[in-house]
């Protein structure tokens, strides 16, 4: 009785203690997330409220439904330019009335896709694109991210086509760079990365808005040719329905930004998962941002994921549970209600050096470093990834990204290893022939045969090929295929095996066959044309029925 009080006690005790921290983990963070959601906006060619719409809505959902305990949802750096190039391809003159309608539609139907996703259980998709594929994909989006804004930071004004068009057009407009801008832009960043590596994670981004806007009605920046962000709304945002006339032209990109926003909602969880915490359930989290999405469409915020650098400053600041989103959200509501009209005075290269800041981040030398390590076409794979965004455009080069993922796959599995079994002198050990170990036992007339990997119709001929090879180089009398690393045999492979028996005169065992393997096997009624004794349990017993044979036909 005297554990069970103390344990109450306990647990009543350390509630308050757990919600003051996710009150001021929640503070913390709507300190750097509402300054990066609003720049996010302009990243995606939209006003900055809808950044704070963002920040207020899809969070709130999420919080409410989603299995993990601290992740921060709300537009992230991906996201932003995944939905700019699609808003832009279709409101290409930024009419405002079309791109309310352009970007609800937007945002249901990455919820929609999302929710479709739950039903037939697509969680594994999290797992969709390889890491060094990804890895790639987010170098080549900060490219795009880092060109889109700095002309921003410049005070320049150049039209906009393709990522290289756009670089030389930057250079030859670089003699008309706006001094002022400049110097507000300088200012910006030397305190921003500054903060951040003297202090990562603190309030930073909300200090230094608040500066700027304090700088932009003190100097009158914007008489000095200093863009500002201008008249935002005040007041709860207004309900917006999509426009049915416009899925078939969305769809497209909305699938792709649903597999990002899902891919790094899931990924970014994962990674905040703390000891004690339950584990991230996939599906529950496509409910999730399915839902927060939905939600989101109807009162104006633009696509939602969750971020990993939000999250980090939520568990950093001692965030425990979903009450940190919570606060978030409630302040971006109250920035909306009473802070509208100040944010107008925010300077443009204000918010282009946020996004600039936070989007470096995703080039990752030290990572491409390490995949060059460990597996140079993986790093290939990478470099192709990120040029394939700028070369192709943002939703394109998600194509690219899966494609590369899909190919990797292949080539992985296409030439699977397939060693000879030897014995290992002195004992009773079989291990793969290699020049490391020569004097290992081989047995004559019998050839041993081991397969690595599962065995389907894009590496059954490379199986076969190999496999007569190995046969002409040892000339056995009988093929031993241990089939024991082999988790599953499609068709094609089987009919490789079944034409591989038929024509030779030599004999074939099938060896160590695991159930799946083995009903397949008599399925195909190849166990019926080889006979039960070619069968064998396992590279041991038919090393014991050859040793058999032998001294069966030795003359007496």
């Amino acid at each position: 009785m005297t554990g069970l009080g103390s344990t109450t006690r306990t647990s009543a005790t350390d509630a308050p203690t757990k919600l003051r921290s996710d009150i001021l983990a929640g503070l913390t963070a709507a300190a750097v997330v509402l300054p990066k959601a609003m720049a996010f906006a302009t990243v995606a060619g939209l006003p900055v409220a809808v950044g704070l719409y963002t920040a207020f809505v899809p969070t709130l959902i999420y919080g409410l439904l989603s299995s993990s305990r601290v992740l921060s949802v709300s537009s992230t750096t991906t996201l932003a330019i995944l939905t700019a190039a699609e808003i832009g391809s279709v409101v290409p003159d930024g009419d405002p009335a079309r791109l309310v309608a352009t970007t609800a539609t937007l945002t249901a139907l990455v919820g929609a896709l999302l929710l479709g996703a739950r039903l037939v259980k697509l969680g594994f998709i999290a797992s969709f694109i390889s890491v060094p594929v990804l890895t790639g994909f987010k170098a080549g989006i900060a490219c795009v991210i880092l060109l889109d804004q700095a002309p921003k930071l410049l005070g320049l004004h150049p039209a906009k086509q393709s990522f290289f068009i756009d670089l030389a057009s930057l250079v030859r407009h670089l003699p008309e760079t706006s001094l002022p801008t400049l110097a507000v832009t300088g200012a910006t960043l030397a305190v921003l990365v500054g903060a951040e590596r003297l202090r990562p994670h603190s309030p930073v981004p909300l200090v230094t808005v608040a500066a700027a806007i304090a700088a932009s009605w003190l100097l009158g920046l914007n008489a000095w040719g200093v863009a500002t962000v201008g008249e935002i709304p005040r007041g709860l945002p207004s309900v917006s329905m999509p426009d049915l006339t416009l899925v078939q032209a969305l769809l497209p990109g909305a699938m792709g930004i649903a597999l990002m926003s899902f891919t790094e909602s899931i990924a970014a969880g994962r990674a905040f998962v703390a000891s004690g915490d339950p584990p991230i359930d996939a599906n529950r989290e496509l409910v999730a941002t399915g839902a927060a999405n939905l939600g989101g469409a109807l009162l104006g915020a633009m696509p939602a994921g969750g971020g990993a650098s939000q999250t980090g400053v939520v568990r950093a600041a001692g965030g425990r549970t979903q009450a940190a989103s919570f606060v978030t959200a409630a302040l971006a509501l109250a920035t909306m209600l009473l802070l509208s009209p100040v944010l107008g005075l925010l300077p443009q290269a204000t918010l282009a050096a946020v996004v600039i800041v936070y989007s470096a981040s995703l080039i990752q030398p030290a990572e491409f470093r390490d995949i060059f390590k460990v597996r140079r076409m993986e790093f290939h794979w990478a470099i192709v990834a990120g040029i394939g965004v700028l070369v192709f455009g943002t939703l394109q080069g998600i194509t690219v990204a899966i494609v590369l993922s899909l190919v990797g796959l292949g080539l992985q599995t296409a030439h699977p290893r397939i060693s000879v079994i030897a014995r290992k002198h002195g004992a009773d050990v079989l291990r793969p022939l290699s020049p490391e170990h020569p004097d290992d036992e081989t047995f004559v007339g019998l050839l041993i045969l081991r397969p690595e990997g599962r065995l389907y119709f894009a590496n059954a001929q490379n199986v076969a090929d190999r496999i007569r090879a190995l046969i002409a180089e040892h000339k056995p009398r009988i093929v031993a295929l241990d089939l024991s690393r082999v988790p599953d045999i499609e068709y094609s492979a089987l009919q490789m095996l079944r034409d591989g028996a038929r024509r030779t005169s030599m004999t074939f065992w099938l060896v160590g066959l695991n159930p799946d393997v083995l009903n397949m096997v008599r399925r195909a009624g190849l166990d019926q044309e080889l006979g039960p004794d070619r069968l064998l349990f396992n590279a041991r017993t038919a090393i014991e029925r050859y040793k058999a044979l032998l001294a069966s036909s030795a003359p007496s």
